[in-house]
């Protein structure tokens, strides 16, 4: 029998056969005690002159997880566009409850999918992922690169600030006007000639990189520079040369910036998440109409900073300190920026104890007062008399110019149009109150890092920079800069670029469904729409509307989703939405009364606010939440526990948080109760891998 078993197999072992599967729902297996089992069937034996085979036994067939009574684990579960386990998510990710989903079959089920997965795309993400199953992913930073490149340059195209319009023309001419006089004018008189034309504002680094910009457009065409005589030239070889250094500057700092943010921060990340998050920074187009289009050099003050936050969540707070001096000596505005940063670093200072963390004050005090000094020397003894250190700070802060000039979203225009506050306070009042209610506003932005820090005390020093301090950071950032820009003194609507800048840094890689990423783009289309009546007197109309629908189809925004499926913000959302787009079409069909001849910008105004304050209200409270995930509630030190053996922390290739960087037992009380450590994906023990970044 044998032998014709092993003959019958060697016999048909070439022959290709499809094993066939049965149907549970109507077959019994006779067990070995002789009692049938429902649901299979016995295997049919092989016989020696018999061509039949074993059958594989099919499984007893499942609903889909979908369709089981509670859904929220398969809601739970990564993005399928997702190569990876997604990170922990950023607060305030989960404030705003999902409510759970009833699917009635599978093919509503598929259909919410395919919804779902088209909505969170964008045709960027989609790019992307072609690009990297084609194996050219080694092109995308170069393709991304050529594509900003080509934007900026279209942008260009357009008209500018003060175009055609004599005698004062625009910020364009007061950038090329800079430049003219810090080339033929020793450097004393920089802060003083003719300041009733365009006299140089802002801090000596401006003033330097203009010197720079007008020696090099001296050497090519002369004529653009000539002092005096040029005033209001408009030659296409001078727009060209003039346009060419805001990229030149824009491709030397902030694109380097931007790329590797997305490479620290988010390096526990895939590469074409980090990819993703490069391609809504790089197009946001709130920064790429004021600097490319209106004509101004803000991408190098925010470059500067996103540097400084960069090193300092590397530990290389030195550098961050030069970083960010240089940030504040190229534009006073970075002052936003400066209570989060300080609160920050005196935090680790703490942190690092008595003695370690008096060295790293002192060298901080050190690098950032001889930066200081380095950027006035000119306007110091012996080069200038002692009085000359005060024409440029004069200059830099113009206090006698009134609380407002342009209409501009922050509180206190909102106000002004029931509160006449020029009327009713004097300057000098309202120059203490607008100081008052701007440290109230950024308060938590002091705060929060500190006690953060504070609650870090007992972990191990040499672990580096915690990765839950990053998102303590960013939310500092925008909470200090949002604070300024509501309330404080002498606001420029283009001001809403240095908020803009952390929001848009943590909506770089949320999950499309957090508040985190739904407000972001809320707060950037509205910061947008906010400046709509600066852009329309420039010509910017075209831009204006090309750009806002490039950025939101890049990074798959779409606000309209099924009413049963929106939360608050979602229908805020539309709200906000609609309002804009009515008061666009009352522009184009009706002129407003002579007696009230700005009630188009006044009701931008009365629109946006009411955004950017509720952007400024859950800055407060994600800062909070992220505060909360460091070290809980209490103001006193949790007493030391001996580590339970039993309970396991994520590692860091479970969760994306390095096991070295484990919260104390607050946070992980928390994390056990269901919140989860919020990080942007940068970790300690990855600290390496980027060393060849900086060195």
């Amino acid at each position: 029998m044998d032998e014709e078993l092993d003959s019958h197999s060697h016999s048909h072992s070439h022959r290709k056969s499809r094993l066939r599967t049965a149907s549970v729902s109507s077959q019994n297996t006779v067990r070995s005690d002789g009692i049938l089992k429902p649901g299979h069937r016995p295997l049919s034996p092989i016989t020696p002159h018999s061509d039949s085979y074993p059958e594989i036994v099919a499984p007893v067939p499942r609903r889909h997880r979908a369709l089981q009574p509670t859904p929220d684990a398969w809601i739970r579960t990564p993005s399928p566009s997702s190569s990876r386990t997604r990170s922990p998510s950023l607060p305030g990710s989960g404030g705003f409850p999902r409510t759970p989903h009833s699917y009635s079959s599978f093919s509503a089920v598929m259909e919410a999918e395919k919804e779902t997965l088209l909505q969170e795309q964008g045709f960027g993400r989609r790019w992307l992922r072609w690009m990297h199953k084609n194996g050219v992913k080694h092109w995308v930073v170069p393709c991304t690169l050529l594509a900003s490149a080509l934007v900026r340059l279209c942008v260009g195209l357009g008209s500018y600030s003060g175009q055609g319009t004599p005698p004062m023309f625009g910020d364009y001419e007061a950038q090329r006007h800079w430049m003219e006089i810090t080339n033929h004018l020793p450097t004393r008189q920089w802060y003083s000639y003719d300041l009733q034309y365009w006299g140089l504002d802002y801090p000596p680094l401006t003033a330097y990189h203009s010197w720079l910009c007008g020696k090099i457009g001296s050497f090519i065409d002369s004529r653009w520079f000539a002092l005096d005589t040029s005033r209001g030239i408009e030659t296409p070889a001078s727009k060209l040369y003039m346009r060419s250094t805001v990229i030149l500057s824009d491709y030397a700092i902030y694109i380097p910036a931007a790329w590797l943010f997305t490479r620290v921060w988010h390096s526990g990340r895939s590469r074409r998440t980090q990819n993703a998050a490069l391609l809504t920074l790089l197009f946001q187009p709130a920064l790429l109409l004021i600097d490319f289009g209106h004509f101004q050099y803000n991408s190098v003050m925010l470059g500067l900073t996103l540097l400084a936050a960069t090193s300092f969540v590397t530990g290389r707070d030195l550098l961050g300190a030069f970083l960010f001096t240089l940030s504040l000596g190229f534009k006073q505005m970075a002052l936003y920026y400066a209570p989060a940063v300080g609160s920050y670093l005196i935090g680790k200072c703490l942190y690092l104890g008595p003695r370690d963390g008096a060295q790293l004050f002192v060298r901080l005090a050190v690098v950032t007062t001889g930066t200081f000094v380095l950027l006035f020397f000119p306007f110091l003894p012996p080069f200038a008399h002692i009085s000359g250190i005060l024409d440029p700070i004069t200059r830099i802060f113009p206090f006698n110019r009134g609380i407002f000039e342009d209409k501009v979203a922050n509180f206190w225009c909102a106000t002004n149009v029931l509160v006449k506050w020029r009327m009713w306070a004097s300057q000098n009042a309202l120059m203490r109150l607008s100081t008052l209610l701007t440290f109230v506003g950024f308060l938590g932005a002091v705060i929060a890092p500190m006690r953060a820090w504070l609650r870090l005390g007992n972990q191990d020093k040499a672990t580096g920079v915690p990765s839950v301090m990053q998102a303590v950071l960013l939310l500092a950032l925008l909470n200090s800069s949002m604070s300024f820009f509501l309330f404080s003194f002498q606001v420029h609507e283009k001001t809403i670029l240095l908020p803009l800048l952390p929001l848009t840094l943590l909506l770089s890689t949320a999950p499309h469904d957090s508040p985190t990423f739904k407000l972001g783009v809320l707060a950037n289309n509205v910061g947008v729409f906010s400046m709509w009546p600066l852009l329309r007197k420039d010509g910017l109309a075209t831009q204006y509307i090309a750009l806002t629908l490039l950025w939101n189809g890049l990074i798959g925004h779409g606000p309209f989703v099924a009413l049963h499926r929106a939360t608050f913000l979602d229908m805020l959302t539309w709200m906000v939405y609609l309002g804009c787009a009515l008061l666009h079409l009352l522009e184009l069909v009706y002129s407003p009364p002579a007696r009230y001849p700005d009630l188009f910008p006044v009701l931008n105004v009365l629109l946006s606010t009411p955004v950017f304050l509720f952007t400024w209200l859950w800055s407060i409270k994600s800062i909070i939440e992220a505060r909360w995930t460091v070290g809980g509630l209490s103001v006193v030190e949790p007493k030391e526990k001996k580590a339970d053996p039993g309970v396991a922390f994520p590692t860091e290739d479970a969760g994306g948080v390095s096991s070295a960087l484990a919260p104390p037992d607050g946070a992980r009380n928390r994390r056990e109760g269901g919140l989860r450590v919020p990080s942007l994906g940068f970790v300690a023990g990855k600290r390496q891998a980027v060393e060849c970044v900086f060195d």
